[in-house]
């Protein structure tokens, strides 16, 4: 799960629930925590944590939390911006920036999230052995 460069907290300490429930990014709050994935999650209220506890899979945001444009070009970048996401299908995609993503993303995202999960096994293998190699 990406977790920044900093710290082991997921997507920077913004609630994944929130995205679904409020419809926009919001930050949750060290006090109301679930370590899921060997990665922290904050939450805005102890009900989004329920909710989260309960379908994690759900709620958690697709290609472990990583750039869904990167990921599409085989690229997987730590820095996220957790105010640029869409909601597609029910599902959560986090992106690096909210730059482009109306005319990038938004215009026709079916064939970016085509190419996004035929590349994502290799993105995640190579973040995979680039954190091992660093730890």
């Amino acid at each position: 799960m990406n977790t920044g460069y900093f710290g082991n907290v997921a997507i920077l300490g913004y609630d994944p629930v929130a995205y679904f429930t409020d419809g926009r990014a919001t930050m949750g709050s060290p006090k109301i925590s679930k370590k899921w994935l060997g990665a922290t999650w904050y939450f805005a209220s102890v009900e989004h944590r329920d909710a989260f506890a309960s379908e994690p899979v759900r709620y958690a945001p697709q290609y472990g939390g990583f750039c869904t444009l990167g990921a599409a070009f085989e690229q997987a970048s730590a820095n996220i911006d957790p105010e640029a996401w869409r909601i597609v299908d029910g599902k959560l995609f986090l992106f690096s920036g909210k730059e482009g993503l109306e005319e990038d993303f938004d215009a026709d995202p079916a064939p970016i999230l085509a190419k996004a999960n035929g590349e994502w096994p290799t993105v995640e293998t190579k973040e995979f052995e680039a954190r091992a190699a660093a730890n």
